[in-house]
């Protein structure tokens, strides 16, 4: 199953829902027996790992460029609760000039031309994505679940993709301290995919980032989110997209999506359990307070079993790679989901990966310095982004989560949404970011 030379890096156990599985450390072919034959091993340059958006996205870009690439996928589909469904006018733009946007906008979806803020004086509107000059002066918001069949089936036209769904990884190959691929398991047995380089896009669990040994500096954002869905009803608020009402200490968005909304409760961090021994009845007349026109909404949710609790965190690695081996997206870096950016950056991250590593895969030469280029390239816009999450996060904390009192704008704010030049700003770096990648392939 090894040469003399190489080891296999180990989980300790299957994941849980109770959170990531953490790496056992490292078991060598002497001092291991294995009780499972491998029943196939297949070579390529690159395996992705995890067909989230950033590893779908790479792969398509890989393939498309006559990379042979092989995308390993945990799960028998890619249908989850309350995926980020956000794509924004950055990755539209590489869409369009991947020639796919407008076969991307026959997918259903709705669109958001920035959120409405509902306050004691009327709806207002900070941001609105239509005063910027782009082509796509909004946030396409398309079920997660359609964008990534989408990608895979373009990808599928191109004869060096290759999709192995329901492929759990257990093991990354190594040799003389360079990752030479991964051992994963499916229904048919243990297989192994040996490749110039391994990719880790497998999401704020990874774990290809545990088994690699990357230690995350995780920061504590002050609150989380319940999310619920809600069917559309003529009496609700008038959501146009994306809509916001904050109560006392604490706050609720809408999504308005084709067949129905998608509803966010935001509270503090840690008192789920508090909330959940009130009992859903308090929990409904508590989203009632703070929006009365979602009353009769609220009848369609029966049991804890509808809301679906998300404990938000933010994190980064201070080294994304290794001999062999990339991570990108939340396996490097875990975005709030303040201003919904989370699938862009990691699409982001995809697109400068295969910039950089097409050439150097399809000529064998590959080295660490090119995994280290992706690093250095994604990391500025990466830290930038959640600085300013972490900022308007505890601004959030502050005028809503933590008052004892109906929140209000600050006149600081208030006075600079008047501002053309400045009102425009928090529009451009949801819609752009900074340092937005293009593809020059």
């Amino acid at each position: 199953m090894f040469t003399k030379d190489e080891k296999a890096v180990s989980l300790s156990s299957e994941p849980t829902d109770e959170g990531p599985v953490i790496a056992s450390g490292v078991i060598t072919a002497a001092s291991s027996k294995q009780t499972d034959e491998v029943t196939s091993t297949q070579e390529t340059k690159c395996c992705v790992v995890g067909g989230g958006p950033g590893g779908v996205m790479l792969s398509y870009l890989l393939a498309r460029q006559g990379v042979t690439v092989i995308l390993l996928e945990a799960h028998k589909d890619f249908d989850r609760k309350f995926r980020g469904d956000t794509i924004h006018p950055s990755v539209l733009e590489v869409m369009a000039e991947l020639g796919l946007a407008e076969r991307l906008h026959q997918l259903r979806h709705t669109k958001s031309y920035g959120p409405t803020i509902q306050t004691a004086k009327g709806p207002i509107r900070p941001i609105d994505f239509r005063r910027l000059k782009t082509e796509f002066p909004y946030i396409m918001l398309v079920p997660q679940v359609d964008f990534l069949n989408f990608m895979v089936e373009e990808a599928k036209q191109y004869p060096h993709f290759q999709v192995r769904m329901g492929a759990l990884v257990h093991d990354l190959i190594e040799a003389d301290g360079v990752v030479k691929g991964v051992r994963y398991r499916d229904e048919n047995g243990i297989h192994e995919v040996q490749a110039v380089v391994t990719i880790g896009a497998d999401g704020r669990h990874s774990r290809i980032r545990h088994l690699s040994g990357f230690e995350p500096i995780k920061t504590s954002p002050p609150m989380d989110v319940l999310w619920f869905n809600l069917p559309l009803l003529p009496e609700g608020p008038p959501v146009q997209g994306l809509f916001a009402r904050f109560g006392v200490g604490r706050a609720l968005i809408l999504f308005e999506r084709v067949d129905h909304l998608q509803a966010g409760y935001i509270f503090t961090k840690g008192h789920y359990q508090e909330l959940k021994a009130a009992g859903l009845d308090a929990l409904k007349r508590s989203i009632v307070e703070i929006e009365p026109r979602l009353e009769n909404h609220l009848n369609s949710l029966k049991s804890w079993r509808d809301v679906t609790l998300l404990s938000v965190e933010s994190s980064r690695c201070p080294r994304w790679y290794k001999d062999g081996l990339l991570l990108i997206g939340d396996a490097a870096h875990v975005m709030s989901p303040v201003g919904g950016v989370g699938i862009n950056y990691a699409i982001h991250d995809a697109i400068e990966a295969a910039n950089v590593l097409t050439e150097p895969l399809k000529l064998e030469r590959l080295e660490t310095r090119h995994l280290r280029q992706v690093q250095r390239r994604r990391q500025w816009p990466t830290q930038f982004i959640q600085g300013v999450q972490a900022f308007a996060q505890k601004q959030l904390a502050a005028r809503v989560l933590n008052s004892s009192g109906p929140p209000k704008l600050p006149l600081l704010v208030r006075w600079l949404l008047k501002v053309p030049l400045v009102r425009d700003i928090p529009a451009r770096l949801i819609a752009f970011g900074i340092g937005r990648s293009h593809i020059k392939l």
